[in-house]
């Protein structure tokens, strides 16, 4: 199989001919990046498989308005990022009008995962996450995780570098702090 090169996917994606292959191509390159993004986002992986198809779906009908300005894992992670808030504020709206503490439904949802597969120092990490506001869970995430650039992500998330450094920075200070607290 030959490598992924994104200047012949966007090429193929230009002709109605070859669009398919080269959304096929881009498939194949970013879902299993994007599912584990969204996956700590929404920790359900019922969820997280739905809201990568919902990604995947939106990616395919805007296809034609994708400039070539930003890379193509930008515009997907931007996607993906907008599609996890609009899930997890949905979420949020459903679950205020049930019950007084919308993180232990997470939690107890994160525990109850037959598909969660982490450690108890995972497990105090994930809920240490869950205390983060969304954005700055995401801007963990991104670094943390996918050990992405502050650059790529300016790009996603149209802020400042030093922005997102700080945000990290508080992130940071405030995982620390829970997992002070929970020894």
């Amino acid at each position: 199989m030959t490598p992924y090169n994104e200047r012949e996917v966007l090429k193929l994606l230009q002709e109605e001919s070859t669009q398919r292959k080269g959304f096929e191509l881009i498939v194949a390159q970013y879902s299993e990046q994007l599912y584990w993004q969204i996956r700590r986002m929404v920790l359900s992986h019922e969820d997280a498989n739905d809201l990568l198809q919902n990604t995947f779906i939106k990616a395919w009908t805007n296809i034609d308005y994708f400039r070539a300005e930003a890379k193509l894992s930008t515009w997907l992670y931007r996607i993906a990022l907008n599609e996890c808030l609009t899930f997890l504020n949905r979420q949020r709206a459903t679950t205020m009008v049930a019950i007084d503490d919308p993180e232990a439904v997470v939690v107890q949802k994160l525990e109850s995962d037959p598909y969660y597969s982490g450690d108890q120092v995972q497990m105090l990490l994930q809920k240490a996450l869950l205390t983060l506001p969304e954005k700055q869970r995401m801007v963990f995430n991104l670094k943390y995780y996918q050990e992405m650039k502050y650059e790529d992500m300016s790009e996603i998330f149209g802020t400042s570098v030093g922005a997102l450094k700080a945000s990290y920075h508080h992130a940071v200070k405030k995982i620390e702090k829970f997992l002070e607290e929970v020894d």
